[in-house]
């Protein structure tokens, strides 16, 4: 229940129903409120309720007026609607009852006329059948009216045409109109090939071909007799004749083909006109090369080879200048030159096919095959423009059985001569070691002998055809890599105790020449194309983490990258323990100088002129014989690792062990500060312009022990005020700022307290 109060009276809400006291109460306490001095707004309220009532009243009348009138109306309507829905009913049965009498009348027609319809078709399908053995009998007759007449142009146009008939036909299941198209077809084929391969060979034989011998010992070919032009007219007309037969004799001719797991990539037949030219040439190379003939042997595919390479080199000139303006007259998009050399490496794809089997387990003769076939390839590509889409020896080399049996055998070879280049004499000595400008890396012979062979692998097989055996290749090279570290790996543990022996250095030039030629032949376009292989193929199979294939994807990694690490490592961890094996010398020799009498050293003043402290020669002097030695045995970018490593080792070694252990008068401050910045740094400045930068332990250690005695007491105060936390003067620099103003930015402000507390020379304070 809800109230509000009036006057002092309270009324009070009925929420459950609609209560008129309660909206009156509201709308007086709303209107008038509290306030007596407002009950003279009463007539005006009661005057506009009044009209408000009024304007009510006149609503409730219009509309008791208008809905009965509405409500008349709608069922009005609805009467008129289902009498017309009525009528319509009436008249759909009537309707349907007259379509299902028609139906009945007219089924007896509808089946005759089915079967007049069914007879027309037929007729129709007869006639056309009809049209079409008309139309190939009126072709067949036009080509003999044009061979009667001697039109053999015309005839084999027409042939030409009808052969296109039949391809349009292949789709038909009229086997037996089939069969008379393709007949009639091949018969007048026949006919026409016969007659113009015989012109044709006349006219070749009066041109001399095929050409045998080199080019200029051509009896004809190019060169022009008095009837070359009647010759020539003849050989550009019974081309193109030939050339209109080429669609029909794809109809009859089924291409030679190789077994299918030789993977050939799909090419058009050979020109029909290019096929009889290479008749003779055929002839040749299959009675050389087949059969008992003594140029047939298993040991010399140079032969066939060289042949072939021969015969292309030598019809070149005449392809180019005579056949291919035919071609290109005739509107035809076929390159001379490469149809020919197409076809006769077809030649020798089928003999490599057939002569593999026979050699594939004798090492000998395979590796001689592969050899000559790659030599073959290279000549192909770069001297006769051949192109890589189309049919080469690679594909007969990428079957299965004979890819396998090349992996093993390149691998095997390979093994054999790391084997030799190791064990040879001049395995650890450059080759260019007396050409200073040459010998830059100083790489043994043997690693420069490795990295050889893998570049010659690499122009093996880089002209395969597919990825995945390039890929398959690029394992092996991996393969080969590992095994070669190990047995550089093998032979420095050989020479651990001499790591500063020649045999040694000379290993840790191999490793860093290895390790930089890789990674040089990672920008390569050859194997970045692998690596984005390689990407293709492992997303497929999902054995590389995410990470990993986002590495290679983005190219920050490269497919040499475990190679370059595990070399890297190894390079690293010889470098160690070189520095390590100097390093050790330079502490023993560096002994007498801990013990020098740093506290009774005469002063600068003392002494007339500053000399090196005879406690420092002996390690100075090993420090100066060992950087020599090794700036002559190791290459300059190890070499240079190797003394910034070592710089960082003494600069700690005599900073914590020398320094920090002694303390130090004026005279022992400055023969210190003399030793290091006009003997110690000035060795390792032959390599750099500010050796004193490697050493900065010292030198900061120098600054701070020579300070002169106001510019120590101020520094010790603002180390000391700082250390206490004590706020600083208005003048006062910061610690850190007071010691870089000095040139002290590495040592720590608790190791320069350390120092200034070594000083001896600190004067009397009362303190």
């Amino acid at each position: 229940m809800a109230s509000i109060a009036v006057g002092k009276k309270e009324v009070t809400r009925d929420l459950d129903h609609c209560d008129i006291p309660y909206y009156v109460s509201e709308f007086v306490e709303r209107e008038l409120g509290n306030d007596y001095d407002s009950l003279g707004k009463l007539d005006s309220l009661i005057e506009k309720l009044s009209e408000n009532k009024k304007h009510l009243e006149e609503q409730v009348l219009t509309v008791s007026s208008e809905v009965p009138k509405r409500i008349q109306n709608a069922l009005k309507n609805a009467e008129d609607s289902k009498k017309s829905l009525s009528q319509l009913l009436e008249e759909e049965a009537a309707l349907s009852e007259s379509i299902n009498r028609h139906l009945l009348e007219a089924e007896p027609w509808m089946e005759d006329l089915d079967v007049l319809i069914g007879q027309v078709e037929e007729i129709e399908r007869h006639l056309a059948y009809l049209q079409w053995i008309s139309r190939i009998e009126e072709l067949s007759d036009s080509i003999q009216q044009y061979l009667m007449t001697n039109n053999v142009p015309e005839a084999a146009s027409t042939l030409a045409f009808m052969a296109e008939l039949d391809i349009k036909l292949q789709d038909s299941s009229c086997s037996h109109l089939l069969a008379f198209v393709r007949s009639t077809v091949k018969f007048w084929h026949k006919i026409l090939k016969d007659k113009l391969t015989s012109d044709f060979e006349e006219v070749l034989t009066q041109l001399r071909w095929p050409f045998v011998g080199p080019p200029q010992s051509q009896a004809f070919g190019l060169a022009a007799p008095a009837n070359a032009p009647e010759v020539y007219s003849n050989l550009e007309m019974l081309f193109c004749q030939l050339l209109k037969l080429q669609t029909s004799d794809e109809l009859l001719t089924k291409p030679k083909q190789l077994p299918e797991k030789y993977p050939l990539p799909p090419s058009p037949p050979v020109i029909l006109p290019m096929q009889i030219m290479l008749n003779p040439l055929q002839k040749r190379f299959k009675y050389h090369f087949t059969g008992n003939k003594q140029t047939n042997v298993l040991n010399k595919p140079e032969w066939y080879l060289t042949q072939v390479l021969m015969w292309i080199g030598n019809h070149s000139k005449f392809l180019d200048d005579k056949i291919q303006p035919i071609l290109d007259k005739a509107g035809s998009s076929v390159n001379a030159g490469l149809e020919f050399s197409r076809a006769l490496v077809m030649l020798v794809l089928e003999k490599l096919a057939a002569d593999i089997p026979c050699l594939l387990y004798d090492d000998t003769l395979f590796c001689h095959l592969v050899d000559e076939v790659l030599l073959f390839e290279r000549e192909l590509y770069s001297v006769h423009g051949y192109l890589s889409s189309l049919p080469s020896c690679m594909h007969i080399l990428s079957e299965e059985s004979c890819f396998q049996r090349w992996l093993t055998v390149e691998k095997k070879f390979a093994l054999q001569k790391m084997d030799s280049m190791l064990s040879s004499e001049a395995a650890w000595v450059s080759q260019y070691k007396d050409i200073t400008d040459v010998d830059e890396m100083k790489v043994p012979d043997c690693a420069e002998t490795f990295m050889t062979l893998l570049l010659v692998i690499t122009d093996r097989y880089k002209n395969l055809p597919t990825a995945s055996r390039k890929l398959q290749f690029l394992g092996l090279q991996k393969e080969l890599v590992d095994d070669f570290r190990i047995r550089l790996t093998q032979v420095m543990k050989e020479e651990t105790r001499a790591s500063l022996g020649f045999r040694y250095c000379a290993i840790l030039n191999a490793v860093n020449y290895i390790a930089t030629v890789l990674a040089d032949w990672a920008d390569n376009v050859f194997f970045l194309q692998l690596q984005q292989a390689e990407l293709e193929v492992r997303a497929e199979s999902d054995s590389m983490s995410q990470l990993q294939l986002g590495q290679l994807a983005s190219m920050e990694s490269s497919v040499f990258d475990d190679m370059i690490n595990l070399l890297e490592r190894l390079k690293h961890d010889m470098l160690t323990r070189q520095v390590d094996h100097v390093f050790r010398e330079v502490k023993d020799a560096a002994k007498l100088y801990r013990k020098e009498r740093w506290l009774s050293l005469p002063s600068q003043a003392e002494q007339a002129v500053m000399s090196l402290s005879s406690a420092a020669c002996p390690m100075l002097q090993t420090l100066r014989d060992r950087l020599l030695q090794l700036e002559q045995q190791l290459c300059h970018s190890l070499f240079k690792i190797f003394w910034q490593m070592l710089a960082e080792k003494v600069d700690l070694h005599i900073y914590q062990e020398i320094i920090m252990a002694n303390h130090f008068n004026e005279g022992g401050a400055a023969q210190l500060h003399f030793d290091m910045s006009r003997n110690l740094f000035p060795l390792f400045s032959h390599y750099c312009k500010r050796p004193e930068n490697y050493f900065k332990h010292i030198k900061e250690a120098c600054i701070i022990l020579n300070l002169n005695i106001g510019s120590a007491l101020l520094l010790k105060d603002v180390l000391q005020s700082a250390s206490e936390n004590e706020p600083l003067k208005p003048s006062q620099p910061s610690a850190t700022a007071a010691l870089n103003e000095l040139g002290v930015y590495k040592l720590a402000q608790r190791d320069v307290e350390i120092l200034l507390s070594l000083r001896a020379n600190w004067p009397n304070t009362g303190k």
